[in-house]
């Protein structure tokens, strides 16, 4: 996997669990996962260009 690509995830995920606990049902974090995932993946390409 390209460092870029794991340093990302890897970042957007620990921001994401420190406010997991915030969202009270399973399915809001279901939910709040699955649209940081995709806003995640459409700003990494973005990012890389910059880089």
């Amino acid at each position: 996997m390209d460092p870029v690509a794991l340093i990302f995830y890897a970042a957007v995920c620990g921001l994401l669990s420190l406010a997991a606990p915030g969202f009270k049902t399973p399915a809001m974090r279901l939910i709040v996962g699955a649209v940081v995932g995709v806003a995640a993946a459409s700003l990494l390409p973005v990012l890389r260009g910059f880089l």
